[in-house]
């Protein structure tokens, strides 16, 4: 058991107004008891946090990630490069990508994500590499069992290389048959549809530039005759839409109806450039969006029409997107960043601190299919992340401890992060392994690739 005695704010959902000095007991992987005065049962061991100078709220949900990109931040030859140019440089590296950067980028981009908040991720990997003939997914869900983080890892695709019009080098695309019965393999091996499951998986090509219409269809049959999630990049860049409308005559989610590529089992990564029509269609057909402000600024993007799809009743999630276009996986700065996005276009009120925590939470959560995850309710997952405002940096803004934690504070690591009733993050360390070794071993793989890349 674990107790939570006297938080200074708990935020249990987005309907609701925080509590102050109520204590949180956590019994096995769930949330037992919210109340005052609460003590462990007798004769019962547990461990007792003091969090009365602790902002506890639900752990954020990453809705969008490619991990192996950690290893890939902040090139200076791609620094001030837009989307398309930036992949075909980052190719041309990231086919070294080994068994090895798997691992490692994966326990990196996790242990980032705990660090802010994070208890929930999934990540979009389409890259294998031709040399690369081990279990890949299976690499990444022993990583987020090592760090203790929920994940709904993502059975990606690309077919299409430079050879066919797309952008990747032959060596990290494959056949549909490799990428249709592989999918199948992980799904019976990995997915878990309970409601706190610790792994689901998702299908999801790459994006309409990377894979064929036959292989979107054949994507989307599967996942429905499995029951998971689908997911793929669309509408991120306007030349995207050029690339769809010479190449296939139609916009980007023309292209997804036509494939059978929508639906409340959808969730399409970034969503910038749709017009009015195209958003009433993600309404009517509840598709999800997953956000990802900082890349999209990054990469000179544009900005998601954010307001304009919640107030259609749009489910929009947040995502901090693969680090490579945003350099870092801070779930917390992510959060900010959408605030503050949104109104630069459409005034100070555009969005609302509330609005940004449902979106890193329960919206997230329902992107992923997770279906008691996302509140700290009596009966739901135990996942919550604790910050200490008892820091130089929060000082005048207590007011509301909430909103602080987006207006006031810049060093957006947790004291304690809580996944499925385990502390994974103590005193702002992770617990599942030695960061200095992880760091060390993320920079000496990171050089090796650059090092393959400039040898060529």
């Amino acid at each position: 058991m674990i107790l939570l005695k006297n938080c200074l704010y708990l935020q249990q959902n987005s309907d609701t107004e925080g509590q102050r000095n109520v204590d949180v007991l956590i019994e096995g992987n769930v949330v037992k008891t919210i109340g005052r005065g609460l003590r462990l049962p007798d004769g019962i061991q547990g461990r007792v946090i003091d969090a009365s100078k602790h902002v506890v709220v639900p752990g954020f949900v990453n809705t969008h990630h490619h991990f192996y990109q950690t290893l890939t931040r902040n090139l200076p030859a791609v620094q001030n490069a837009e989307l398309f140019r930036w992949l075909v440089y980052l190719y041309e590296i990231w086919k070294y990508v080994d068994e090895e950067a798997i691992q490692t980028s994966s326990l990196l981009a996790m242990g980032e994500l705990l660090k802010t908040g994070c208890t929930t991720t999934t990540d979009h990997h389409y890259l294998y590499p031709n040399s690369f003939s081990g279990d890949l997914m299976g690499l990444q869900v022993r990583a987020a069992e090592t760090l203790g983080m929920r994940f709904a890892p993502t059975r990606g695709s690309m077919s299409l290389s430079k050879k066919d019009g797309g952008l990747p080098p032959d060596s990290v695309v494959q056949t549909e048959d490799e990428i249709l019965t592989d999918s199948e393999r992980v799904i019976r091996q990995y997915h878990d549809p309970s409601d706190m499951a610790m792994t689901k998986v998702v299908l999801a090509p790459c994006s309409p530039f990377s894979v064929t219409e036959e292989l979107m269809k054949e994507s989307a049959r599967i996942a429905r005759q499995y029951g998971v999630g689908l997911h793929t990049h669309l509408a991120e860049t306007r030349d995207e839409n050029s690339f769809c409308e010479r190449m296939y005559k139609r916009r980007p989610l023309k292209v997804m109806e036509d494939c059978d590529f929508l639906g409340p089992d959808v969730f399409f990564a970034h969503g910038i450039h749709f017009n009015d029509d195209e958003l009433r269609i993600l309404q009517e057909t509840g598709t999800h969006i997953a956000h990802c402000p900082s890349s999209n600024m990054r990469l000179g993007s544009g900005i998601c029409r954010v307001r304009e799809m919640l107030d259609l009743g749009i489910n929009v999630g947040l995502a901090v997107d693969g680090s490579a276009s945003n350099d870092s996986s801070d779930m917390l700065g992510e959060l900010r960043n959408a605030l503050l996005l949104q109104r630069v276009t459409k005034g100070a009120a555009a969005l609302t601190t509330r609005e940004v925590f449902r979106m890193a939470s329960e919206n997230g959560a329902r992107l992923l299919n997770f279906t008691k995850v996302g509140k700290i309710e009596e009966g739901w997952a135990a996942d919550m992340a604790l910050f200490n405002l008892d820091k130089l940096e929060y000082a005048g803004s207590l007011s509301d401890p909430l909103a602080a934690l987006i207006f006031a504070g810049y060093s957006h690591g947790t004291d304690y992060t809580i996944v499925n009733g385990r502390i994974v993050v103590e005193q702002g360390r992770l617990m599942g392994i030695e960061e200095e070794e992880l760091r060390d071993k993320a920079n000496a793989v990171s050089s090796r690739m650059l090092e393959a890349r400039n040898a060529e």
